[in-house]
């Protein structure tokens, strides 16, 4: 595969990680981090940039991607789980999620518009212009690669050089939150960006692009989809850094609610009413290329497990699903994906964490049931908290754990799992090594 053709992968995985989440949540940081910000900012990295591109090796060695790596607990398992990925990140959530930001944030920041009928007409442009982008799944790498990525990346620069040139660096006080473990805070929120999902999907994503290209041979098509990742995560990282900073130096006199107040308000200190524009122009396109990459990897998965319909027909349905769940709203969208989320993070990076693992150590089948089913239990349990379901027994032993009030209890019990699974698997002589490092 050709270096062009691997750059403008990078180019196109960058812009399927880079939603307006991911426009929004470094400048809030920036802003709350005040002296600091670089303990904050590089906890953020890590989760936010780090554990996706981890996501993203781990997709690039299993055969079959998600799918394989959840067969490794079941086959069952696996295919349902996959589904609950794709359906989660994609139809219910984030195809609808990044329509309507784009609308709230981007489409309503230059016209002043309200009811319905509004969001209606940007849902129909939105979806015509993702149908076009996405229809041919041959040109994806192409249509989001050369022409959308270099688009976001050349208003975003627009942005970032003002800034850097006109605004100044000096002390701020960090919010409470930042004071006391300021880079944990930061690894918390980058945690809660849940990339580290999205990338089950997007990995995939780019290895069928890249397959698209002629690579055939798997330890290209590892290596391809490996650089792709690493030029991604090294764009993130500078552009990170650039919004995080903005909110960091941003002179303001009222407070600002989040990182969208930030940025619009940079803009509109920047560039006047032409701010309101430029970021308009960021936010929409950071949800197109988002909103193709999702249809993508949803309509692949689903023509290659049912066939009866179609790629084309899938993004035809997803299209449909996707404006009929943004036309329901923002607010209804969050409520509605808020559980399945909270469901899938703690198994999806158990998975990722142990497809990792085994090509240094070799596979064992009960690691893998022992550690899901630990993360599946935690998972569930997490899903009845924020339905305000809570069993005083149960939730007075959890507290106990390290991190847990903090989402993150379930790492060190399904860490011993793995490890139980594995060394009885080990005993027994039933571990398999077959790396492909």
């Amino acid at each position: 595969m050709s270096k062009k053709n691997v750059l403008f992968s990078g180019f196109m995985l960058f812009s399927l990680f880079f939603g307006a989440g991911n426009l929004i949540f470094p400048p809030y940081l920036g802003m709350e981090s005040g002296n600091y910000f670089v303990a904050a900012i590089s906890g953020f990295i890590l989760t936010a940039v780090f554990l996706p591109f981890l996501t993203i090796i781990s997709v690039s060695l299993s055969n079959n991607g998600l799918l394989s790596i959840g067969q490794r607990v079941h086959p069952v398992f696996g295919l349902a789980f996959a589904i609950v990925i794709y359906m989660s990140i994609g139809a219910f959530y984030g195809i609808p999620r990044a329509s309507n930001v784009a609308y709230e944030l981007g489409f309503m920041q230059v016209f002043s518009v309200e009811g319905r009928l509004p969001l209606f007409l940007f849902s129909v442009v939105f979806f015509g212009l993702t149908y076009l982008f996405s229809i041919n799944p041959k040109k994806v790498i192409d249509h989001v690669g050369q022409l959308l990525t270099p688009a976001l990346l050349i208003v975003l620069a627009i942005l970032f050089v003002r800034a850097f040139s006109t605004f100044n660096y000096t002390d701020a006080i960090a919010v409470e939150k930042f004071q006391a473990n300021p880079f944990l805070k930061g690894f918390l929120e980058g945690y809660s960006t849940m990339d580290a999902v999205a990338a089950l999907a997007f990995g995939i994503v780019i290895i069928n692009g890249i397959k698209d290209k002629g690579v055939t041979k798997e330890k290209d098509l590892i290596r391809g989809t490996v650089i792709a990742g690493l030029i991604a995560a090294v764009g993130l990282t500078i552009v990170y850094l650039s919004l995080s900073w903005i909110g960091r130096v941003l002179p303001h006199d009222e407070p600002l609610e989040n990182g969208a107040e930030i940025l619009v308000l940079a803009s509109q200190q920047l560039f006047g009413y032409g701010g309101n524009l430029l970021f308009g122009a960021i936010v929409i396109l950071a949800c197109l290329t988002t909103c193709v990459g999702l249809i993508n990897a949803c309509a692949h998965f689903f023509n290659e497990i049912f066939p009866k319909f179609s790629y084309k027909k899938y993004v035809i349905i997803f299209i449909v699903v996707g404006m009929l769940f943004t036309n329901l709203g923002l607010d209804l969208i969050l409520q509605i994906a808020t559980p399945l989320l909270v469901f899938i993070y703690p198994i999806s990076i158990a998975l990722v964490t142990l497809s990792l693992f085994q090509h240094f150590f070799g596979e064992s089948k009960k690691m893998y049931v022992f550690a899901v089913s630990v993360a599946t239990l935690f998972a569930f349990y997490e899903v009845l908290d924020t339905f305000n379901i809570r069993i005083d027994g149960i939730s007075s032993t959890l507290n106990l754990l390290p991190l847990y009030e903090n989402g993150l209890g379930w790492t060190l019990p399904t860490l011993l799992a793995a490890v139980i699974g594995y060394i009885l698997d080990s005993k027994r002589g039933e571990v398999v090594y077959r790396s492909k490092f």
